[in-house]
């Protein structure tokens, strides 16, 4: 249940940040999606999560 929680933080967290995650590089990995429905563009960072989260776990284990 945890991991579904941080799950939707992240996608909150990379929707907000969607233009400047971009400039950097990340959302635009072959596991992140976005689409339009209703009007509003979705973003679905998959891949750019994994990443993330594999960066912070290696930061996690340095310190």
């Amino acid at each position: 249940m945890r991991w579904l929680l941080v799950f939707l933080l992240a996608c909150l967290v990379f929707n907000g940040l969607q233009g400047w995650l971009r400039r950097i590089g990340l959302g635009k990995l072959p596991g992140d999606f976005s689409f339009r429905l209703r009007g509003r563009d979705w973003y679905l960072p998959f891949a750019s999560s994994v990443v993330l989260s594999v960066i912070a776990m290696l930061i996690g284990m340095m310190l």
